[in-house]
């Protein structure tokens, strides 16, 4: 009997481990990712999203790290700007059309949608996953002013979550995108993330910092500066955690310029030079003839711990020798 049990342990502590692996299911209006067994996050492309998103994303623990609303309710959560939707990419002017601030019940006149023309790949793997699928960027008459290509690869990590993002927009017509802040690549993070102020809610406790590669800190030190990366961390119910974002050296504008606020946007914007700078006789305005491309290409690591002690420095300079074709 004790021999038996003795081989029974002994086979439980020489199981292997379950093999980490990116799953990827692709339903009628989202497509769901889970990673090494848990689930991640879902990509919204159904007809009633005004654009493309990802919601919630998790950490590897699970823990959410992005806010709620507008899709669900949390307590503790502010109910503004309901068009942050998870992570998304849209711009707030192109050639007068907002695809930004687009939701239906906001009643803007010159709101455009991203509509999902064709989900062009989902493929899982052991180590990586796969989605690539085409966007067009209508006008609020229906018509297509832009074509955006995206692929989104999911990495299968033990402690962190990690997405590349290679993202392709053709002018399908002459179009403009017009400096503004109001854009373009971006996450609304949880209500713990935030910074800290005299105007937060209590609770949860806001615990956040945004920090750059130059070592600024803070919204005042970051917003409006250009970087080749970001990363904003804080606690979670006890849990120290953070979300990065990269920007790739081939990405258009690089190093972008950030829209980052203390109240929980997390944004690249290539485009707001004049906005940012507050600065009238500069001008981001992106002229773009038909057939005419903008690539975009950044990388979102949510880790355990700070910038530091992720070493989202070293993250950077690794993922700025990735070649792409």
């Amino acid at each position: 009997m004790q021999k038996a049990l003795f081989l029974g342990l002994a086979a439980l502590v020489w199981l292997p481990a379950a093999p980490a692996q990116v799953k990827l299911t692709q339903g009628s209006d989202r497509i769901l990712v889970e990673i090494n067994g848990k689930p991640f996050t879902d990509l919204f492309i159904g007809s009633d999203a005004p654009k493309p998103y990802l919601h919630p994303l998790r950490a590897a623990t699970g823990t959410v790290i992005t806010r709620y609303y507008p899709m669900d309710l949390k307590e503790g959560e502010a109910h503004d700007h309901k068009h942050h939707r998870g992570l998304w990419f849209t711009h707030g002017d192109v050639s007068g059309v907002d695809f930004w601030a687009n939701e239906p019940d906001q009643k803007r006149p010159h709101a455009g949608r991203v509509v999902l023309r064709k989900v062009n790949n989902v493929k899982g793997g052991k180590k990586s996953g796969v989605i690539e699928a085409t966007f067009d960027w209508t006008d609020p008459k229906g018509k297509t002013l832009v074509t955006e290509s995206r692929k989104m690869t999911f990495y299968a990590e033990a402690d962190t979550r990690t997405i590349d993002f290679d993202i392709a927009l053709r002018a399908v017509e002459a179009v403009k995108f017009n400096d503004t802040k109001e854009g373009t690549f971006a996450i609304r993070l949880a209500a713990a993330l935030e910074e800290p102020t005299k105007r937060s809610l209590p609770n949860p406790p806001r615990t956040g910092q945004m920090v750059n590669a130059e070592g600024l800190k803070g919204e005042e030190a970051v917003w409006g500066k250009r970087s080749p990366w970001v990363d904003y961390a804080g606690v979670i119910d006890g849990e120290k955690v953070g979300v990065a974002i990269l920007d790739h050296p081939s990405s258009f504008n690089h190093p972008t310029w950030w829209h980052s606020r203390g109240y929980g946007l997390f944004a690249a914007n290539a485009f707001g030079e004049r906005d940012f700078t507050r600065d009238k006789s500069r001008n981001g305005t992106v002229d773009l003839q038909p057939g005419q491309t903008l690539t975009f290409r950044y990388r979102v690591i949510i880790h355990p711990g700070d910038w530091q002690s992720s070493g989202i420095a070293a993250q950077w300079q690794k993922y700025s020798k990735l070649k792409y074709k």
